[in-house]
């Protein structure tokens, strides 16, 4: 499923109130505790990242080239 910034605001607006329901559109989804809307508030933070990353709005992780040198004696 490709989540949305405003789904991610909802589910942290929820998390503020201490409400466990939240509407995404039409649908409605309550969670069973606040660890489990903190664990979907997190899936859907890294689903985000990895759409940003595919679609290159965000640059994926630096490459780095380091090199090593030592004096011949």
């Amino acid at each position: 499923m490709a989540y949305t910034q405003a789904d991610l605001e909802a589910l942290q607006a929820a998390l503020a109130k201490g409400e466990k329901r939240v509407s995404f559109g039409d649908k409605t989804v309550e969670y069973r505790s606040v660890e489990e809307l903190q664990a979907a508030i997190r899936q859907v933070k890294r689903d985000l990242f990895e759409q940003a990353v595919a679609t290159g709005l965000w640059p994926g992780a630096p490459r780095q080239i380091r090199i090593h040198t030592r004096k011949a004696t």
